[in-house]
């Protein structure tokens, strides 16, 4: 007859083969947890205040302070200061990526403190806007319509008794954006408007000579410039990867090839392409376009239909 161990060495067994079961049993992975119902909608902010001092900071500060468990998204506090223009062009390009609800948040604001209006503006896509009524919305109204727009009235949404004249996005946008994040009514903003400012936009003009349009910006560090001609208008030309494009930049005539991506082309030599948001536009590759040629936008150009 077989001898069972001692108890005590029984004991020690049974746990050893207990604790090996359990590291060798597979956890199942935790379930993702969606936003609830009651979330707070996510705030995407984007000012000209670049990220040399605090005021950025204070504005989430002041944000965090009325709804402490909202997300914020930094879109860019790098828009070219001053620049309106670069400001639409930024929403533009960002609001397709997020859902109905989202609030987006926007200081770019040469006016702050004298007549113009502070706005929230409800797009047809169900986004809201906290800005200036300087045109900053006019390429978002552009392409997805507006619902409507209500100038910024309601003190008690504001900080403090009175706004300083200079830090609105202190004392009025970023304290009415959550305001709007936790859910109340955009109805207590302030009352209806039925006009807002409008940026004085240039479509591109197509005619036996080629799409003229304008250089509108340079993107971000690398110096690529970026014209108002779509990619659809640029189709019109017959254009295909490889072939020659006679291109009058300003006063300044250039042939540059047109490719898909940048390695296309050898270093440092420059190609017309579509960018990631359909746009024609101009880069040197490994290079900064802008600087090579002394571009700074908004200058004229003219790409010429093929030669027959």
């Amino acid at each position: 007859m077989l001898a069972l161990p001692p108890a005590r060495y029984r004991t020690r067994l049974v746990l050893a083969s207990l604790c090996l079961l359990l590291l060798l049993t597979p956890c199942p992975a935790p379930a993702f947890q969606k936003p609830g119902p009651n979330a707070p909608p996510t705030i995407v902010f984007m000012t000209d205040f670049g990220n040399g001092d605090d005021s950025v900071a204070i504005c989430k500060g002041v944000m965090y302070g009325i709804e402490p468990n909202l997300r914020i998204v930094d879109l860019t506090h790098q828009v070219m200061p001053f620049s309106i223009l670069d400001g639409a062009r930024f929403l533009y390009g960002a609001t397709p990526y997020y859902p109905a609800g989202t609030i987006f948040v926007v200081v770019i604001d040469p006016g702050v403190g004298t007549a113009r209006k502070a706005v929230v503006v409800k797009s047809k896509r169900g986004q809201y806007f906290v800005l200036p009524d300087n045109g900053l919305i006019t390429l978002v109204e552009e392409r997805d319509g507006i619902e409507g727009a209500r100038e910024i009235t309601n003190r008690s949404w504001m900080i403090g008794s009175a706004p300083s004249s200079t830090f609105h996005g202190r004392d009025i946008f970023s304290p009415v954006g959550a305001h709007l994040a936790r859910g109340e009514p955009w109805s207590q903003v302030g009352p209806e408007l039925k006009q807002l400012v409008r940026l004085e936009t240039k479509a591109p003009k197509i005619d036996e000579r080629g799409i003229t349009g304008e250089v509108i910006a340079t993107d971000g560090a690398f110096g690529n410039l970026v014209t108002n001609i779509e990619a659809h208008d640029f189709s019109q030309l017959h254009y295909e990867y490889g072939q020659q494009v006679r291109v009058m930049l300003g006063s300044a005539p250039m042939t540059i090839p047109f490719a898909k991506t940048f390695a296309d082309v050898p270093p440092n030599k420059p190609l017309l392409y579509i960018d990631s948001r359909g746009r024609v536009a101009l880069a040197v590759n490994q290079g900064n376009f802008a600087a090579a040629y002394g571009i700074k936008p908004p200058i004229p150009i003219l790409i010429a239909s093929k030669k027959k």
